[in-house]
């Protein structure tokens, strides 16, 4: 891909000087005699770099670059300075430009600035997208959906990450995409290139919290050989996520307040104060209110962690997401798992929509993730599917007649031949695959791994099957 060079003087000659030099070197280089022009030639091009003049008739060079700031924040410029202009120079680089050249440089030395100012260029744009790409990754690719309530927590999400300060509260089920939502607000905030770091607070026993959280100082226990830094410090600058609040003991409760409160604290065993800038983003599937009036949660703690509240609907209250998260769950399973999954079947599409997903999202990728490492085909299909999800057709059919207990009960005695049982489940499969086809002989044949139609045709004769209607 060719690299677009402009190059913005009103000098008659050393314009052209340099263009040709560089197009010696492999790049495409266009020239503008004066800002106005030079601004227009930015609007309609795509750029890789500026080389501009300082001294340019009635549009300054430094004006030229403010706009083009405005225009391109990324675009790199490279100042052309007279002798004795290190000043001005120095405040174009402070309004932006990412290297100057005083006139009397040799041609070597054009290109030793434009080399290293488009690697540099090329890097920081690359580390953009790499965070612009994380980040949609976590707004788009996770946190999916077009029900009502979910647009409306798209909606606080962005509002929340916009204000990097306050506390957050995360409510919801377990499996609904709590820490999901933690990283989508750290992500979109200014604290983005800073760390982020989790913690489970009800899978460390409470004596570890604390050295988990705060760190220690050598020497402050038996174990302590060297000094340990905790989470809170590792976060520094970035977001700290504490799943789980609603299980942290009461003692360990009271230390978190006051670092709320403080944003600092004491390793343990040190006696020099810690400062942080850490946001602290919390969640829990506990009604924490229930939880203040049974004295197990501070009521302080609380409102200074709900500075502000989000809460995560359940799956079973947005069954319209259901299919968003199960094609979301297939691309990714597509790479890791090597399969070559396009869609879901009719009939298994009914069964997710049906089943009530006491996990949520994380038992739904658990269920994706096993009925694709079952599949052989392109598709998912009923029986790809654990047995609480395929179990539900049976429990909405308990009010009916059992056809298998009818036909028991005509035989009595029990004496029933294997081939008669034989038959039995093949009239019954067959019956079954061609009502959930709705009578489509090809996805019918499908549904029973038949790799022909032939096949089925010949049950369908065996068995004097007629599903004409």
């Amino acid at each position: 891909m060719s690299i677009n060079i402009l190059i913005v003087d009103d000098e008659p000659y050393l314009p052209l000087q340099f263009a040709r030099f560089l197009k010696k070197h492999g790049y495409e280089v266009s020239v503008a005699s004066d800002g106005e022009s030079g601004l227009r030639e930015i609007q309609q091009t795509t750029f890789d770099l500026v080389l501009l003049d300082l001294r340019l008739p009635r549009l300054s060079g430094l004006e030229v670059l403010n706009r083009v700031r405005e225009l391109d924040p990324d675009l790199p410029v490279i100042i052309l300075t007279a002798h004795g202009e290190v000043q001005t120079a120095v405040a174009a680089m402070k309004a932006g430009a990412v290297d100057y050249l005083s006139k009397g440089f040799d041609l070597d030395q054009l290109l030793l600035v434009v080399q290293r100012a488009l690697g540099t260029s090329a890097m920081s744009r690359e580390l953009r997208q790499l965070r612009r790409e994380r980040s949609d990754n976590y707004h788009f690719n996770y946190i999916v959906g077009h029900s009502q309530c979910m647009r409306e927590v798209f909606d606080l999400v962005a509002r929340v990450a916009r204000s990097d300060t306050a506390s957050v509260l995360i409510m919801g089920e377990s499996g609904t995409g709590k820490e999901v939502v933690a990283r989508a607000i750290h992500e979109q905030s200014t604290r983005a290139s800073g760390p982020f770091h989790a913690i489970n607070c009800a899978a460390i026993a409470s004596h570890l919290l604390e050295s988990e959280l705060f760190g220690y100082e050598q020497y402050a226990f038996t174990d302590a050989k060297k000094q340990k830094r905790g989470l809170l410090e590792l976060a520094d600058s970035g977001t700290l996520f504490l799943d789980e609040i609603g299980e942290m003991p009461l003692d360990m409760q009271a230390k978190l307040l006051r670092v709320l409160e403080t944003r600092s604290f004491f390793r343990l065993g040190g006696n020099k104060e810690v400062t942080i800038n850490v946001r602290v983003l919390a969640a829990t599937n506990r009604n924490l209110e229930q939880a203040m009036a049974d004295g197990v949660f501070r009521a302080d703690l609380y409102f200074r962690l709900a500075v502000l509240k989000i809460v995560l609907p359940p799956l079973r209250e947005r069954p319209g997401d259901i299919l968003l998260f199960a094609a979301r769950f297939i691309e990714d399973f597509k790479r890791s798992l090597g399969r070559n999954v396009r869609k879901i079947s009719p009939e298994a599409q009914r069964l997710l929509l049906e089943y009530s997903w006491p996990g949520n999202v994380r038992e739904l990728k658990n269920v994706i993730e096993r009925a694709m490492i079952l599949s052989t085909s392109d598709e998912l299909l009923p029986a790809h599917l654990p047995q609480e999800v395929v179990g539900l057709r049976a429990q909405d059919s308990n009010t009916r007649p059992d056809p298998w207990k009818q036909w028991l009960s005509q035989h009595p005695g029990g004496e029933i031949s294997l081939e008669e049982i034989s038959a039995k489940v093949e009239h019954h499969f067959v019956c079954w695959a061609l009502e959930t086809a709705q009578n489509n002989r090809t996805r019918a044949a499908e549904l029973l791994g038949f790799a022909k139609v032939d096949q089925l045709r010949y049950l369908m004769r065996k068995h004097h099957i007629d599903y004409s209607n």
